[in-house]
């Protein structure tokens, strides 16, 4: 990425990226005319990021997220991870919805765990089952392997979502408001093992929410979207401020400097800047 052109500088001692978005333009076409969801976006993410997009609806993130899959075609600027061209969907990046019917309902949890590790013929099945089960016990459900969905609680259905993506070991993990649809005490409960899995494996998070706190909680740098169309406004080191390097007034001072910033008066977009 050209840097210079935002302002965005790579956290000191990074590796080389893992993805990014360059300059990236995204138009959906409707019966009259052409709408703009996002606009000359850029972006980098490093390995390990638990990298946040937030915005107010319609500022563009999900399409965003959409691009970085491969289920929506940029009319401008590229995507790049790990250096090749992202062209259309493939294993290296696994989705997770905010809905909690994304799981297969004639499969047990273990066979909807095993039904993508199986079908992009990663493992034999023996090795896949072995992983299924290791990440269901990731996400403190090994003892539902043989139960079907209809069975699981929203927040259950949401882990065993999770656990599916991530055993498929890709290289980024996509979330789209996964806990959106949760009640608040589940959604916190949801928030604190997403943290401890990523504490546990290190992988890599793209993750897109509207919600300021959760984007603390979460996320290690933070992305601000400004209204539609999508165009950055500032980029956030928060990696001191989560659980794991800050407390809790930090973590309320970058609450009230996001909320600032997003809902500052309509202007020109801020060059991006770090902390």
């Amino acid at each position: 990425m050209n840097h210079a052109s935002t302002g965005a500088v790579p956290p000191a001692g990074a590796p080389p990226p893992l993805l990014t978005v360059e300059q990236v333009t995204l138009q959906y076409k409707t019966a009259e005319r052409f709408v703009t969801a996002a606009w000359q976006v850029d972006f980098t993410v490093y390995p390990a990021d638990r990298f946040i997009l937030l915005g107010p609806s319609g500022c563009g993130k999900s399409s965003l997220l959409k691009a970085v899959a491969g289920f929506l075609k940029p009319v401008a600027g590229r995507i790049r991870l790990k250096g090749h061209a992202v062209t259309a969907p493939g294993p290296d990046r696994m989705m997770v919805f905010q809905e909690f019917d994304q799981l297969l309902p004639w499969l047990t949890v273990r066979d909807n765990i095993l039904f993508p590790l199986l079908a992009s013929r990663k493992l034999p099945r023996t090795e896949a089952t072995d992983r299924a089960m290791g990440y269901l016990e990731k996400v403190n459900l090994a003892a539902f392997a043989g139960s079907y969905p209809h069975t699981l609680s929203g927040g259950m259905k949401q882990r065993v979502a999770i656990a599916r993506a991530m055993a498929m070991e890709s290289d980024i993990l996509l979330m789209d408001e996964p806990f959106a649809a949760l009640d608040a005490l589940t959604r916190r409960k949801m928030q604190d093992e997403l943290l401890h899995l990523w504490e546990d494996t290190g992988f890599s998070v793209l993750f897109v929410t509207h919600s300021i706190e959760e984007a603390v909680i979460v996320g290690s740098r933070i992305l601000l979207l400004t209204p539609h169309p999508g165009q950055v406004k500032a980029e956030l080191d928060a990696s001191r401020h989560t659980p794991f390097g800050g407390g809790k007034r930090d973590s309320v001072e970058l609450q009230e400097r996001i909320h600032a910033l997003l809902f500052a008066e309509p202007a020109a977009p801020e060059s991006v800047h770090h902390e």
